[in-house]
């Protein structure tokens, strides 16, 4: 296995590089191991995979720290490739809880990871900006103090919580940039204008687009050529799976049907992908 040192230089390049790359979110050490095997050059974790997989809801603090690290530590341990994750809010409210994930984030081998602006209260659901500015100012710091190459990605969680204000999104990815974030990630963002002014308004910081959403009709040539530096899914690939695992399961128990069933990945495919 590569070191951490040279797992957090992978990272680092990929992002440096020219063009775009695609990062999965796999939920386990399984689907980890299967996206490795098809050639992805890195991974990131999923908070809503990971919660599903829990049999809990997502985005409502259900999912504990040290659950959501071990299930990292456990994805980074299952191939050689870098692994960032999804951080949440730091999980917590202040800066020091952000820069505290971070240093624990370190701890279980990850490379990278991103903190949101988002506080998990219905009735206040985004932090107000300048708090938002020091907890990404924090998790840079803590993010810095590391040994090795750690990559911070900040997200402006507006439109995903029912506030499309596309100028209070800029205003705060620029800040977060600005207080050293090296990926600015505003998730929800659908059209190419919103994706164009984003992009313009941090370079030359890469920009993360969460892809796979049907209001997002562009493919990843046209990301690119907006500039995009890298695709993430969210929970897309663990809703893929999970979807068609309901709909066998639903075909079997309402109608006894076998046939979703016996569209199954074969035995012996996917138990060869596990070999160590």
């Amino acid at each position: 296995m590569p070191t951490q040192t040279e797992r957090g230089e992978a990272f680092r390049a990929l992002h440096q590089r020219d063009g775009l790359f695609v990062l999965p979110n796999p939920w386990d050490a399984g689907s980890a191991k299967m996206l490795a095997a098809l050639g992805f050059e890195a991974l990131a974790t999923t908070s809503a995979g990971l919660a599903f997989s829990l049999g809990r809801r997502d985005a409502e603090g259900a999912v504990s720290r040290e659950e959501a690290l071990a299930n990292a530590r456990a994805i980074v341990e299952a191939t050689p490739l870098p692994v960032a994750a999804d951080l949440e809010n730091g999980y917590g409210a202040e800066p020091q809880h952000c820069a505290e994930t971070i240093a624990l984030a370190a701890q279980v081998g990850l490379v990278g990871g991103s903190i949101e602006d988002a506080t998990g209260d219905a009735q206040a659901p985004i932090y107000p900006f300048e708090l938002a500015v020091e907890r990404i100012r924090a998790a840079v710091a803590a993010a810095r103090s590391l040994p090795f190459a750690f990559t911070l990605a900040a997200r402006a969680e507006n439109f995903l919580h029912g506030r499309p204000d596309l100028d209070d999104t800029l205003r705060r990815l620029v800040a977060y940039a600005e207080a050293g974030a090296d990926v600015l990630y505003a998730p929800g963002l659908s059209t190419r204008e919103e994706i164009r002014a984003v992009v313009s308004a941090v370079a030359p910081h890469p920009v993360n687009i969460l892809v796979g959403s049907p209001s997002l009709g562009l493919s990843l040539v046209e990301l690119a050529e907006l500039g995009v530096k890298r695709v993430s899914l969210g929970s897309n690939l663990a809703r893929v799976a999970y979807g068609a695992f309901f709909q066998a399961a639903e075909e079997l128990a309402c109608h006894g049907s076998l046939a979703a069933i016996g569209r199954a990945m074969p035995f012996a495919r996917i138990n060869d992908l596990f070999k160590s």
